[in-house]
């Protein structure tokens, strides 16, 4: 197994989210064993039905187990959240320490607050990253197939496309309709193709609803939902403009490479170098990478990106506290130069001396004028402490 880098506390109850397949289940239990831990799975369908039925039942099994057993796994709680009231009582009456993973917070968010208000910490399992990957970390593949932990151990590519469909599939019936979070299919189907072909591009709302046949409002319901399901996530704009007519509707990203492919249907199609797509996928990549990163070891970081009316774009924005602003520019090319930091360079005066980055495959370090010049792999160990 690889190690995480994620570290959750030994002394608290806490969440664990993260979407399916990044890992959740195989980081606690070895973690926890079984003579200090009680696991419960709620994907099985009769244990399920039977904590939906009478979720007392919980109460009653932790009181006639051994003083030993000190933490409560519920695997995928979403699945009955009115556990979470019984786990409330248990967590203020009794010795034991809950862990609660999920998939999904659009069920929670109706139940836990009491819950998530400090009594429960909360941690974010996401695919594996370069950091815990190191030197079996392959870009190429990254940007084509994405990182989750399954892939690795699949060796041919008909395998991960098959893999990667599966999991399309598998969120459609179980995340979607088994929750009965929509009524109508199709269109929710028909709009997942649509976010995917414009991961990474300024959400336009309207071209979007008109192109999947429904109203805005259900769009805008329609992200909601892939955020609640830890299937994307939103890049807001900058919070404050210093630009004229700053563009303020915000970027939705997908949170793997390889499920962005799978959903828009491009995963038989070679990721190759130079090309608009590889570009894409790279600046996908750079940026969830960054924005996982920092939850595991910075969580305080928020991220935002700038576009002007006029065009003149920032990729990514760090608001770091306590250190300056990180404004980054994402190129794929291995040989930057002038051309390509002269937006960034441009900004560098609108912020109180941030670092200023041009993240790229150039192996080369430069400087120039204002912006650093750095290959990928040194922008994650610069930015994160680790040179």
């Amino acid at each position: 197994m690889i190690p995480r880098i994620l570290e959750t506390t030994e002394e608290n109850s806490f969440f664990l989210f993260g979407a399916r397949g990044t890992g959740k289940t195989t980081y606690i239990k070895n973690i926890f064993n079984s003579e200090n831990s009680l696991y419960i799975d709620l994907l099985q369908p009769d244990i399920e039905d039977m904590y939906a039925r009478r979720p007392e039942t919980l109460e009653q099994q932790i009181n006639a187990i051994p003083s030993a057993v000190k933490w409560i796994i519920l695997d995928e709680i979403q699945k009955v959240p009115r556990l979470l009231n019984v786990v409330h009582r248990l967590i203020e009456s009794s010795n034991k320490k809950f862990i609660l993973t999920g998939s999904s917070g659009r069920k929670l968010k109706r139940g836990a607050a009491n819950l998530l208000a400090g009594r429960a910490f909360v941690y974010t399992m996401h695919p594996m990253i370069y950091l815990e990957l190191q030197d079996s970390f392959k870009l190429n593949s990254a940007l084509h197939w994405g990182t989750l932990p399954r892939l690795f151990s699949l060796k041919k590519d008909k395998d991960k496309q098959a893999y990667l469909r599966a999991y399309t599939l598998t969120y459609l019936k179980e995340e979607i309709i088994a929750e009965q979070i929509i009524r109508k299919l199709d269109p929710f189907r028909n709009f997942l193709e649509i976010a995917a072909q414009s991961n990474g591009k300024i959400i336009n709302y309207t071209n979007i609803a008109k192109d999947v046949g429904v109203d805005t409002k259900t769009v805008i319901s329609y992200f909601s939902i892939l955020e609640d399901t830890l299937i994307g996530f939103i890049l807001p704009p900058f919070h404050r403009s210093i630009r004229k007519q700053q563009r303020t509707n915000p970027k939705f990203y997908f949170f793997d490479t390889g499920v962005k492919r799978s959903l828009d249907r491009t995963l038989d199609v070679p990721m190759k170098e130079g090309t608009y797509e590889y570009g894409n996928a790279f600046e996908h990549f750079i940026i969830a990478e960054i924005i996982r990163t920092a939850s595991y070891l910075f969580p305080d970081w928020r991220f935002s990106y700038i576009q002007t009316g006029a065009g003149a774009e920032i990729d990514l924005i760090i608001d770091r506290p306590g250190l300056p602003y990180a404004i980054i520019e994402i190129k794929s090319s291995t040989n930057v130069d002038e051309r390509d930091i002269r937006v960034l360079d441009s900004f560098t005066s609108d912020f109180n001396s941030p670092l200023s980055l041009c993240i790229s495959r150039d192996p080369i370090e430069k400087q120039i004028r204002n912006v650093t010049c750095i290959h990928w792999e040194k922008s994650i160990m610069m930015l994160f402490g680790k040179l």
